[in-house]
């Protein structure tokens, strides 16, 4: 029944990101044409904005797909890394991304164009609603991933870039205070640069076997020393598998080969319960052992 459920959640989530990669594609075509016809730079970096929200969703979908993929004889912690490494080449694509419009944003200044501000308007309008749109479908699927939680990020500050380009648009009809529309680029690319600086670390972090930000070795080496029957804990290293599941290894001194499963249960049971290391690799050693390989 559990597993039944899973997979119906695990459906659901891939139609959901589907109709957001749909929608978002679309508004894409929809924002591109509008700031080729009205000249707006705002409009079209909007647009490659959200392309590349729809580019993070595809890519994430396809991750999603291939993280549920069984452990193999080639890759046996199975493939659930496949995320991180989608959210990797998101957040990379988000900084060339924010680098191309700031440049952009630049030569406008050195050669302005006369901006359509009634098209920036109207296409904006659609863009927010649509923007809004795919962050109710990716609501619920951000909390558990770091794939979704970017994409929603993203929509969310698209839905706040659209607000902008649609002030702009008003101050171009109002005031035409041209300038905004540069004004409103260089914003987006700060923003888009900003989401992918603290996001960077992290995954790069995970696919670096970094130790978990919320666990330190010398706790987990303390803990595990306080078990009775325990005297000694080296060669300690503790990683991240993905996102959710850490792993650890260790070689253990104890005082008495006699009492070893007993001591080993108690100690996975507390790296559960304490770090939330689900995956522990014990190699149990005798106080007196002085060899190479010990």
């Amino acid at each position: 029944m559990g597993h039944g459920h899973a997979h119906d959640v695990e459906a659901l989530g891939d139609r959901r990101l589907g109709w957001a990669i749909a929608i978002n594609m679309l508004l894409t075509l929809a924002q591109i044409v509008g700031g080729i016809v009205s000249g707006s730079l705002a409009l079209i970096a909007d647009a490659l904005h959200n392309f590349s929200d729809a580019a993070s969703l595809l890519i994430a979908w396809v991750a999603r797909r291939i993280g549920r993929q069984p452990p193999d004889r080639f890759k046996t912690f199975g493939y659930k890394r496949a995320e991180v490494i989608a959210a990797l080449i998101n957040l990379v694509t988000l900084v060339i991304v924010g680098l191309y419009l700031i440049y952009e944003a630049l030569w406008r200044m050195v050669e302005p164009q006369v901006i359509e501000g009634w098209t920036v308007v109207i296409v904006a309008g659609v863009a927010l609603v649509i923007d809004v749109a795919t962050a109710v479908l990716t609501y619920t699927m951000s909390r558990h991933s770091m794939n979704i939680r970017a994409a929603f990020l993203h929509n969310v500050s698209d839905a706040l870039a659209s607000v902008g380009v649609i002030i702009a648009g008003s101050l171009i009809l109002l005031y035409e205070w041209y300038w905004s529309d540069t004004l409103l680029t260089l914003l987006i690319a700060g923003y888009v640069l900003y989401q992918a600086a603290t996001m960077l670390p992290q995954t790069i972090h995970i696919l670096m076997q970094g130790t978990p930000e919320d666990i330190s070795v010398d706790e987990v080496i303390a803990s595990m020393e306080r078990v009775q029957g325990v005297s000694n804990v080296h060669h300690l290293h503790i990683w991240q598998l993905d996102e959710h599941e850490n792993a650890l290894e260790a070689h253990v001194v104890i005082t008495d080969f006699n009492h070893t499963e007993q001591i080993k249960r108690t100690l996975k049971s507390e790296l559960e319960r304490r770090f939330s290391i689900t995956h522990s690799t014990l190699e149990f050693e005798t106080e007196h052992c002085n060899g190479v390989s010990c």
